[in-house]
């Protein structure tokens, strides 16, 4: 079962992306709701939170659910500056953490020495995994990419980011969970620049946070907006005599429509339709914001079809037109390491083993659980099924049950990358 467990202290929490799911102990829930029994879910109003009785399904009281905020029946509010904002705030480290700090790195096991003035460099590609990796897995950890940008923004012998990125194999969220770690990044004042070999809209996306983006003079670039694909199977079927029968509830349910259909349903439509506008609306305002253009001159820009690298540099989308090991010769000079020397570089691998505690990040007494859980949703474990794939309801439930029972966890946060699965398992 692809599911993990681990703890981050509350200090450090806005080093992760927002919850899916957050799991008050049962001791403070009567905080949150007027009446402990039934309960309850958040509105907005003015300039606090209201806590209503959560609504009953099929029950004809649930209308009345919404008058309680007209006559202030039976409600608390909350003002939300009682709420953290989850956004991260670089803080140096300064006075005895400074010697503390510097004690760490002396006795620091050899796999957690770096050399000081280093460059860190992390090749951005493929898939990325939600799971925190072991030493001896390969590819890209999510958790262990984000912790590594919080960890060298507070590291003294780091001196700045190099990034190579190209080909991104994953979803939207988590380019966005590594974008806004760049910009959490930058607040220290340290560099971060981008080499883009290939580049479409996730790389770009990414790219653009960064202070500088260089490419090779062979650079394939595709920014041609956002599409999507779908194949249909049914006049293959009908070919063979094959009659496929799919049962489904709701008109936006297309997950059968690749077997039941020859084209294409209006619903379906709509639906990616309003998916691909909101993503692309945001590429565009994120893109021109760091850029310092107007929105409409870069999706002018998009619109005209994007070939040359040239004339990317025309634009001012990219920096300049250089090779990788002319990135490293100006960083030699950014980081006044002499020509003929190599510049001290650690990857991302090796980082991944340094601890925060040696770098002196602040840690807090309260534990918060982070559950991962990613793959397909099944009720139980087939006896087929490696046990690392999927997320198995048993397994999951009893996670969350051993979190919610135990007294050391104050919160917990869901995180699941999943295609779905077994309703009734996700029901459960």
């Amino acid at each position: 079962m692809s599911m993990l467990l681990n703890f981050t202290p509350i200090r450090t929490l806005s080093s992760y992306s927002p919850p899916l799911l957050l799991l008050p102990p049962p001791s403070r829930r009567s905080l949150l709701s007027v009446t402990p029994k039934p309960p309850s879910f958040t509105t907005r109003h003015a300039r606090g939170r209201i806590h209503l009785p959560l609504p009953r399904a099929f029950d004809s009281d649930s209308d009345d659910a919404s008058a309680a905020v007209d006559n202030n029946q039976s409600v608390t509010t909350i003002p939300d500056e009682e709420y953290p904002t989850g956004e991260f705030k670089f803080e140096p480290v300064t006075g005895f953490r400074t010697l503390l700090v510097k004690l760490n790195m002396l006795f620091a096991l050899p796999w957690e020495r770096v050399r000081k003035g280093s460059v860190l460099t992390m090749k951005l590609r493929g898939q990325i995994s939600d799971q925190v990796r072991t030493r001896f897995s390969s590819g890209l950890s999510l958790p262990q990419i984000c912790e590594n940008f919080v960890k060298a923004a507070y590291d003294p012998r780091i001196s700045g980011i190099y990034l190579h990125i190209e080909g991104l194999n994953c979803g939207w969220g988590k380019v966005e969970e590594i974008r806004r770690h760049i910009l959490n990044f930058k607040q220290s004042g340290k560099f971060v620049v981008a080499f883009v070999p290939t580049c479409q809209e996730k790389e770009y996306y990414l790219a653009c946070a960064c202070e500088e983006i260089y490419a090779p003079p062979s650079a394939y670039f595709s920014l041609f907006g956002l599409t999507v694909q779908a194949s249909f199977l049914r006049g293959v079927l009908d070919n063979i005599g094959i009659e496929p029968q799919v049962e489904r509830i709701g008109k936006y349910k297309s997950a059968g429509d690749q077997l039941a259909r020859r084209t294409i349903s209006e619903e379906n439509c709509e639906m990616l339709t309003a998916l691909l506008d909101n993503i692309y609306s945001n590429w565009l305002d994120k893109v021109s914001s760091a850029k310092g253009k107007k929105r409409e001159d870069i999706e002018n820009f998009i619109n005209e079809g994007v070939y040359q690298v040239d004339k990317l540099k025309e634009e001012g989308l990219i920096s300049n037109i250089i090779y990788d090991d002319e990135v490293i010769d100006m960083l030699k000079e950014r980081t006044g390491v002499k020509t003929d020397k190599n510049l001290p570089m650690v990857d991302y691998r090796k980082y991944s083993r340094v601890k925060k505690w040696t770098l002196g990040i602040p840690r807090g007494k309260d534990l918060i659980a982070i559950i991962r859980a990613s793959g397909s949703i099944s009720r139980v474990e087939s006896q087929v099924s490696v046990s690392s794939s999927g997320i198995v309801a048993e397994k999951f439930i009893e996670k969350i049950r051993s979190v919610r029972e135990s007294k050391k966890y104050k919160a917990a946060i869901i995180r699941i990358d999943s295609p779905g699965g077994d309703a009734l398992a996700s029901d459960l």
